[in-house]
């Protein structure tokens, strides 16, 4: 079969013949030819495949630099890296839902009433390398403002949690309260990649304003809340295995054998710059809340953690408490959790 003109082309791949010259300049799909005199670029029909492929690639949105890598894997690995972007879309997705239901209730007058006398917080974190790892990697800090745990990962894990929670120590309750968390996550990506290593790190915080508490999380460590003795987690895991329990295609029980249970959607890295999650929480005098990395939750089921927190008085014991119990279980991770009360104040 003969060549193929850009405008030909284009119409057989339902690509514009404006797309095909920026393809053809990023080296994402070059022509078969161009013709010396004229500059016009021709394309054989084979070529056909690999530019459908592109199309339907940039109709789910995947940025171009990734469907270059795409296009020029194997099979399956071309199959595993779209199934992989798709996992991490649909977590951006329900990230966004959570977002946009807080905005609707809040921008509708329908937010749970304030509280009508002032609270105050106590806290206490505590960190541990466990039983098997030869470091820690963790990082708890617990302050007037600011609780947050960050769980490192990779040669330079350690650094990387770090700077995430120093990036966080001296955050400022004043003003929109959303905003300043999503500014909190962002100048925490951007001190890890400033560290321009080979690590990376998750990260669960809460800002208290005296009134409410701000969230921001990304990764797989976790933020609970114990509230008139029921306990509930209010982050979501950004996990492989979350992804697949969010499809109905792994049930919650089997998360815990599952091959991939560690592998992350989403982390601080020195590569990309993810969104973290935010959101507002309003509290409650009574209310107690746990900061933990997966080195205690994946050990600890929730009827034990609600348990713990359900009876351990203060939140000083309950930190101790709980990294003791993690590692009797067998301290197969670094241990990293904070515990803080919203007491009534006086």
């Amino acid at each position: 079969m003969a060549s193929l003109t850009i405008g030909a082309f284009a119409r057989a791949s339902r690509l514009s013949a404006k797309a095909l010259r920026l393809y053809d300049e990023l080296g994402l799909l070059r022509p078969a030819r161009v013709d010396p005199v004229s500059g016009y670029r021709f394309y054989e029909p084979a070529q056909l495949e690999r530019a459908r492929l592109v199309a339907w690639l940039r109709r789910l949105g995947m940025p171009l630099a990734r469907i270059k890598a795409v296009c020029d894997a194997p099979g399956p690995e071309a199959a595993a890296a779209v199934a992989e972007y798709w996992r991490r879309v649909e977590a951006d997705n329900a990230a966004r839902r959570e977002l946009a239901a807080f905005l609707v209730q809040h921008l509708s007058g329908k937010d749970e009433a304030m509280p009508t006398g002032p609270l105050a917080i106590t806290y206490a974190a505590r960190t541990d390398r466990g039983l098997v790892r030869a470091v820690n990697q963790d990082r708890a800090f617990a302050g007037d403002r600011v609780l947050a745990v960050a769980d490192g990962f990779g040669d330079d894990g350690a650094a990387a949690s770090s700077v995430a929670i120093d990036a966080l120590r001296e955050l400022d309750s004043a003003g929109d309260l959303l905003n300043v968390m999503a500014d909190a996550g962002r100048q925490a990506g951007t001190a890890v990649r400033a560290l321009d290593q080979d690590g990376g790190t998750t990260l669960t915080a809460l800002l208290w304003s005296g009134s409410r508490l701000g969230l921001v999380h990304i990764g797989d460590s976790r933020a609970y809340l114990l509230r008139d003795g029921a306990l509930f987690q209010i982050t979501h895991d950004h996990t492989v295995v979350q992804s697949l329990v969010d499809e109905g295609r792994l049930t919650e029980d089997e998360v815990a054998s599952h091959p991939q249970r560690a592998i992350l959607l989403q982390a601080l890295t020195r590569d990309g710059e993810p969104e973290p999650d935010v959101a507002l929480r309003d509290v409650h005098a009574g209310d107690r809340y746990l900061l933990c990395s997966d080195g205690l939750h994946t050990v600890l089921d929730t009827d034990t953690l609600r348990t713990a927190l359900s009876t351990i008085p203060s939140p000083h014991q309950a930190v101790e408490r709980l990294v003791d119990m993690a590692n009797q279980a067998g301290g197969p991770d670094n241990i990293s959790c904070v515990v803080a009360d919203i007491s009534a104040a006086g």
